[in-house]
Order: C-alpha cells, then sequence, then structure tokens
C-alpha cells in the first residue's frame, strides 16, 4: 500500500486529505506507531478516525477526554450489580465457597472502556482518543503505558494483551501542551484548514446534489471569512451546512443581497459578538473578495 492508495481509500470514505496527511496514515500502518493530530476546532481531525474506520473496515472505539475523565470510563470497570447477584444466586444455592472471590473477579464480570475494548477487539480497530489535551496528566501518562506496550494491567487477575494492535488516532486542540514523553511515541500532524481547491473538493463530495457554481462561491465566502478577527472560525463542519441550507433555499448560487446573506449566517458565525460585527457592508466586501480568491485559485490550479 502507498500513500496514494491511502488517499484514494480515505477519498472513497468521505475524508478528502492533503498529501501530507495521506503519508502520515501510510507511515501509521508501516511503523505501527499512534498518530497525534493537533488543530483548530472544526478542521477535520476526528472525522479522520471515522473515515479510517470506514476506508479499512475497522471497528471504531472513541473515547472522549476531559477533565474528569478516569480509568473506569476510559479502561475498564467491575460489574459491581452482576457481582452482587452473583453473590445471591451462590448464597441460595450452596453457600459462599473460598473460589468466589476469584470467580468474581474473573473477565465474565468486567466492562470493558475503550481503551480495553480495542486492544481486545478480534478485529484489528481504530482507536480514536478525542480532545487528549482536555485530560490531565495523570491519565496522560498512565496512555504512555497503554500505547508503548499495547497491554493493560487488572490487578485483580492480572495482565490484558492486545489480541490485535489498533491504529490509534489522538486528537487535541492545544488547550494545554502535552508531554515530550507523549509526543515521542506518536507520529505528528497538525491539521490546517483546507486550501480553497481542497475544500470545494471536500463540499463536491459531502454535498453532491449542490449546485457547482453555488459550492465555488459558498467555499470563497467562508475562506474569506476566516480571516476576520472572529471569536469563533467557522470550521469546514460549519461550511458544509452553510451549503446545505442554502441548498434548501432552493439557491443555486450564494445570493447577492447582503442582508438575505446575513440572515443565515448562523450556520456559520456561533457567538453573539461574531453575528454583531458581521455588516451588511463588511458582507458585500466578502462576496466581491471570495469571487476574486475563486478565480486566483483555479488560475492556480491550471498552471
Amino acid at each position: 500500500m502507498t500513500p496514494k492508495e491511502v488517499s484514494g481509500l480515505l477519498a472513497t470514505a468521505g475524508y478528502v486529505p492533503d498529501d501530507g496527511l495521506a503519508t502520515l496514515v501510510w507511515m501509521a500502518f508501516a511503523l505501527e506507531r499512534p498518530v497525534l493530530l493537533e488543530g483548530e476546532a472544526g478542521v477535520g481531525k476526528t472525522a479522520i478516525a471515522y473515515a479510517l474506520s470506514r476506508a479499512f473496515d475497522r471497528p471504531l472505539f472513541r473515547l472522549q477526554c476531559h477533565e474528569s475523565l478516569d480509568l473506569n470510563q476510559a479502561v475498564y470497570e467491575w460489574n459491581y450489580s452482576k457481582q452482587l447477584l452473583e453473590i445471591r444466586l451462590r448464597e441460595a444455592e450452596k453457600g459462599i465457597n473460598p473460589s468466589l472471590r476469584e470467580d468474581l473477579f474473573s473477565e465474565a464480570f468486567l466492562l470493558k472502556r475503550p481503551l480495553m475494548q480495542a486492544i481486545t477487539s478480534e478485529k484489528p480497530a481504530v482507536l480514536l482518543i478525542d480532545e487528549i489535551d482536555r485530560a490531565d496528566e495523570s491519565f496522560e501518562a498512565y496512555l504512555l503505558e497503554v500505547l508503548g506496550e499495547y497491554q493493560i494491567s487488572v490487578p485483580e487477575f492480572g495482565t490484558v494483551k492486545a489480541v490485535t494492535q489498533p491504529i490509534v488516532v489522538l486528537t487535541s486542540n492545544g488547550t494545554r501542551d502535552l508531554s515530550d514523553a507523549l509526543r515521542r511515541r506518536c507520529l505528528y500532524h497538525y491539521v490546517d484548514y483546507p486550501s480553497l481547491p481542497r475544500e470545494i473538493e471536500i463540499v463536491k463530495k459531502m454535498v453532491p446534489n449542490a449546485n457547482h457554481e453555488l459550492i465555488q462561491q459558498a467555499v470563497g465566502f467562508v475562506q474569506k471569512l476566516r480571516k476576520q478577527d472572529l471569536e469563533k472560525v467557522p470550521g469546514i463542519a460549519e461550511t458544509l451546512d452553510w451549503v446545505r441550507a442554502l441548498c434548501a433555499m432552493g439557491q443555486d448560487v450564494v445570493p447577492d443581497d447582503p442582508e438575505t446573506i446575513r440572515a443565515c449566517l448562523s450556520s456559520l458565525l456561533k457567538t453573539r459578538s461574531d453575528h454583531w460585527q458581521m455588516s451588511s457592508e463588511i458582507i458585500e466586501k466578502l462576496q466581491s473578495e471570495g469571487r476574486v480568491g475563486i478565480d486566483v485559485g483555479v488560475a492556480g490550479e491550471l498552471r
């Protein structure tokens, strides 16, 4: 398998990667190393894991990180209600026996969470550890052992070793610095906002019923909008929502009337201050700049 073939497989799964990202995924398979993706929210980091799952027909296990994340949520916990029921049944049948404790803390009473699910999956999986920067340093330290050895220690009955090795995708929005130890264990890629031609290609693939001219104009507008002083810069998902909204309005092109555009910017602008500053004059200016940007982008592709 080559990076070009990886790119083609991801494209068929609905994700249009750039050359750098396709090469990174190829390296992840070739070297069996985790992938760390950093970038702004909305650039498609999480979508990569879902595309990998579809493209390579692998089950996906997702761990959403947050400040209070603990091992019970991430790795495993014991099914206490099932254990209690087993105790009651044993008491009713023949009384407690010496082997009860050993029986209760066996795999039959283990509730597997994403990390353990991924390494014990009979079929090679994709493990998505989303927004690792939101978890605390202690969980990050624990993760180093799991990613280093692909095994999990369960004090009650021993070590659970990987049945198959998953492709691991970690994402970070940069809310805190990650440790050097974690970075060393991963292949790294910064996922930026897509170029104009690539974003047009993405929207074509995801909203195939949209008019080609509408897609070009909408993407050109969004690309210029991202350069404004916004609190929340619209990502690819917002572009897709806006194009879908324009299609639902029956539009074949972006409306010329700035007020009409302003009325449907809720797909792109997600804070009060961003809505407030987007006057009709600014929208009109972005419209004209966006169309110029499309011409330049197309000319660049032809060269």
